[in-house]
């Protein structure tokens, strides 16, 4: 990387193009052009907007894009097959850690979507209930009203005969 940083700083100062002129043009932050011409690529969290910076910065230079992206990839191999097998599965149970984790987690400021929708669950099962409970109340009465009426019926039938 600092091969790549270095080609892009002396083509950039054999140009004759300052730093500021050519974070303007490319509409880049000037510390992260710095950083690239330095290697500092652990100032980078985002590894393809860095590759999209320096391909834009290698045109914008005037200098091969593909093959500088070419030798990126190359020094980001290198780089990352020299970390040992036991970090990489270290760092990858962490993160397994870490989405768990982020599933229970909750913002002071609203509920759990997982309360709110048992609350709101809970709720429709009461309304339902007392709506079947209700149902069966006016049943029954209606079922009492027609039976005593036809009681009425049959008690004056009985009494004209």
């Amino acid at each position: 990387m600092n091969e790549i940083g270095e080609l892009l700083r002396t083509t950039r100062e054999s140009s004759g193009v300052s730093l500021e002129e050519a974070s303007g043009d490319l509409e880049i932050k000037t510390l992260i052009l710095e950083n690239i011409e330095d290697g500092n690529i652990g100032c980078f969290k985002d590894i393809f907007a860095l590759k999209q910076n320096i391909y834009d910065y290698a045109k914008y230079l005037g200098l091969e894009p593909d093959k500088i992206i070419d030798d990126f990839n190359e020094y980001l191999f290198e780089y990352t097959s020299k970390i040992p097998l036991e970090d990489i599965e270290k760092a990858m149970k962490e993160k397994q850690k870490d989405e768990i984790v982020s599933d229970k987690i909750v913002s002071p400021y609203t509920n759990s979507t997982r309360n709110v929708n048992s609350k709101i669950i809970l709720a429709i099962i009461i309304a339902l209930g007392v709506l079947v409970l209700l149902v069966i109340f006016w049943s029954v009465r209606q079922l009492a009203a027609d039976n005593m009426a036809t009681n009425m019926v049959s008690y004056v039938d009985s009494r004209n005969r």
